[in-house]
């Protein structure tokens, strides 16, 4: 399943400060309904993305009835992103993790 959207950066402040994406309430429920195949454990979905030249792959986390894209210092970094920033994200589940 492939999606695009656009989101605004957070950050989530615990133990260590961690940025995330959150996915869009209707690419959420379209992600809700596959979930089940492509969860490889506690909710979590596998997915590959892309955010202007960077393609990462990681997990998106549950929250609040939708999902968080994490953003790795790695990803973030070289495109001078942090918090507040809004980006375009081209996303594709991953159903073989």
């Amino acid at each position: 399943m492939q999606s695009s959207f656009e989101g605004r950066i957070i950050e989530w402040r615990g133990p260590a400060p961690y940025y995330y994406v959150p996915v869009p309430e209707p690419e959420s429920a379209d992600i809700h309904e596959i979930a089940a195949v492509a969860t490889y454990g506690w909710g979590v979905i596998p997915v590959e993305a892309r955010i202007g030249d960077v393609t990462f792959t990681t997990s998106l986390f549950p929250k609040d009835g939708g999902y968080l894209l994490p953003l790795k210092d790695a990803v973030r970094k070289p495109l001078g992103l942090d918090e507040g920033d809004e980006v375009e994200v081209e996303m594709t589940v991953r159903l073989d993790p």
